[in-house]
């Protein structure tokens, strides 16, 4: 069973390719401080923690220096002990303090991830189906396997220890310039290509994941669309192409990997060499205040400041580390977060006066191709089963897209209670339409779960009662009934199973309209007229409009649609137009072998 969203808003169209939309940097920003705010509590206890363990860590070498200046001075055994003593405390303490504020980043880090592939999981369900299908499911795919475990590795493992890094990084250097402001600017000078190495790498770092992260995407629905259709391509011997086709995705992954990995190659022995200048610098020009100027500086600043910019290193090298995943999972992120442009307001959406469906000077043309439907005008009345007949490649199934709200008409109008279809939100369009095809999904879980996913608080005897209605006798013959396990490793019902499956959904949540396409194709044809009229028994005061490939739903039907190279050629009941001797007497007479 499929059911229609909301037309989707102009930033949420994507591009022209048909690709889902990628947040900008300010919508990120946004997402990301409205997720730290949700448990600002852990995230501010992560940070006060991650202070007092680099406050710890300060100590050492400024207790180091102290004793080099005291031993310098004659000072004691008993005051070296003493303060070798406090190194020996402040590192305790150090550690206790950075692997609690890790413990807690790890926690804040799991939290976040649940609500971001929970919130994906929500505008995932959410997509117009315009968009999802335009985007096909490897771009979907990949941003909700791929994308978010990238986000919740950064969140887990990056994005604590980045956290820590960045804290203990500016606790030591001000810790230099507190112990002398000459030798902190000529440490701080020295870390002067680290900053425009990262400031080069990330002005290109983004885009290239972003183009990393898109090629990924079209290789997953190259490899998606191969495989569901190898028996296809391998009866018309299309094969060549297709491995062609996968050759050339993989190309272009190799291509934008190749792009990534050139950016790190540049970073990582600059990064590497100018690790070296800072400590360098201060011995050079310690040692020249000690000789000109003992006064001004003692050996155990010198020294001190030393091992500052020597631990310097250590968060700096963490930070850049990261910094290739930070800007990996920075894209990641935005192409999670673009689901949320799709996303329109509830309370926008207008409430239908009635159930009256009026299709007014509808024409529809698939991505800028010529129009496969040319004013169509017709209306269905409340309750009405109305039959659309017509040759292959009439517009059948398009038109019952367009009254499904899958696709907007490019001319005309599709409403349901004067609202347009497509511009009903989700939840309030499942109560209107429902969609049904002859390609149906069977979740993983048993049948209960299967079923009540249409109506999550139908009893047991309701869900029987729907699987009676579509003729799903089969039911009766599981060991475990309602509690049989369906998918791999469990019973895996066949096409006509599952299009029985999807049927009891739409008997449990009760539309007050129903399309059918080719909903019982893959029943026998005794079995699809049972099951058609038990529908019709069962929702009996709703609408139903069948696509029909089979004359005999026409015949059952109120009313019968003739469509013919997209355009309503007739429109009445089957008695009325049998006599009329038109298009659909052809058909029929055919049919019967006339």
């Amino acid at each position: 069973m499929s059911t229609a969203g909301p037309r989707s808003a102009g930033a949420a169209q994507g591009d022209d390719t048909g690709r889902l939309p990628i947040a900008e940097a300010r919508q990120t920003r946004r997402a990301a401080l409205r997720l730290i705010r949700v448990d600002g509590r852990a995230f501010a206890c992560m940070l006060a923690l991650n202070a007092l363990a680099a406050t710890a860590g300060l100590a050492a070498p400024w207790l180091l220096g102290r004793i080099i200046d005291e031993v310098k001075a004659g000072a004691s055994l008993t005051t070296v002990d003493r303060l070798a003593l406090a190194i020996l405390v402040c590192a305790v303490a150090q550690l206790v303090l950075s692997r609690y504020a890790s413990y807690v980043g790890h926690r804040f880090g799991e939290r976040t991830l649940g609500r971001i592939r929970e919130q994906f999981a929500e505008r995932a369900l959410a997509l117009p189906s315009p968009a999802a299908e335009r985007a096909g499911t490897g771009d979907l795919t990949t941003r909700g396997t791929t994308d978010v475990a990238s986000v919740g590795a950064t969140l887990r493992d990056a994005g604590p220890d980045v956290a820590i890094a960045a804290v203990r990084a500016v606790f030591v250097l001000v810790a230099v310039f507190v112990l002398n402001p000459l030798l902190g600017a000529c440490g701080l000078l020295g870390l002067v290509g680290i900053w425009f190495a990262s400031r080069w790498y990330l002005r290109r770092a983004v885009t290239a994941y972003l183009d990393e992260g898109a090629a990924n995407s079209a290789l997953a629905e190259e490899l998606a669309s191969t495989t569901g259709g190898a028996r296809t391509m391998q009866a018309l011997r299309l094969e060549r192409r297709r491995i062609d086709a996968c050759q050339g995705a993989i190309e272009e992954c190799r291509r934008t990997r190749l792009r990534t990995l050139s950016l790190r190659s540049v970073l990582f022995p600059v990064v590497d060499v100018s690790h070296v200048l800072p400590v360098t610098a201060v011995l050079l020009l310690g040692g020249a205040l000690l000789l000109r100027e003992p006064s001004a500086v003692s050996l155990g600043t010198v020294v001190a400041a030393a091992l500052y910019l020597t631990q310097l290193s250590e968060p700096l090298n963490t930070i850049l580390e990261q910094l290739e995943r930070l800007q990996s999972s920075t894209a990641s992120f935005a192409r999670v977060e673009g689901l949320a442009l799709t996303s329109r307001p509830a309370e926008v959406s207008p409430v239908p006066a009635d159930d009256r469906i009026e299709v007014s000077g509808v024409s529809f043309a698939y991505d800028g191709g010529p129009d496969v439907l040319h004013g169509v005008d017709f209306r269905v009345r409340p309750g009405e089963r109305l039959a659309i007949v017509g040759p292959s490649g009439a517009g059948k199934t398009t038109l019952g897209r367009l009254l499904a709200g899958m696709d907007v008409p490019g001319q005309g109008s599709v409403t349901v209670g004067g609202v347009p279809v497509a511009d009903l939100d989700p939840a309030r369009l499942r109560e209107r339409v429902i969609l049904v095809t002859q390609e149906h999904h069977v979740f993983l879980g048993t049948v209960r779960d299967n079923l009540r996913i249409a109506a999550p608080s139908a009893t047991d005897a309701e869900l029987r009662a729907a699987l009676a209605a579509v003729g799903a006798d089969w039911i009766g013959d599981l060991a475990d009934g309602l509690d049989t396990d369906l998918g791999h490793g469990a019973h895996r019902p066949d096409g006509a199973q599952a299009q029985q499956l999807a049927l009891a959904r739409v008997v449990l949540a009760d539309p007050h309209t129903l399309i059918l396409d080719e909903a019982t194709a893959l029943l026998d044809p005794r079995t699809a007229r049972h099951t058609e009229r038990a529908l019709a028994a069962v929702l009996r005061g709703r609408t139903v409009i069948a696509i029909a490939h089979r004359l005999q739903t026409a015949h059952d039907a109120d009313r019968v649609a003739v469509m013919r190279d997209g355009r309503l050629t007739e429109l009445g009941t089957h008695d009325e137009l049998v006599a009329a001797g038109g298009a659909y007497a052809d058909l029929w007479h055919s049919w019967h072998g006339r």
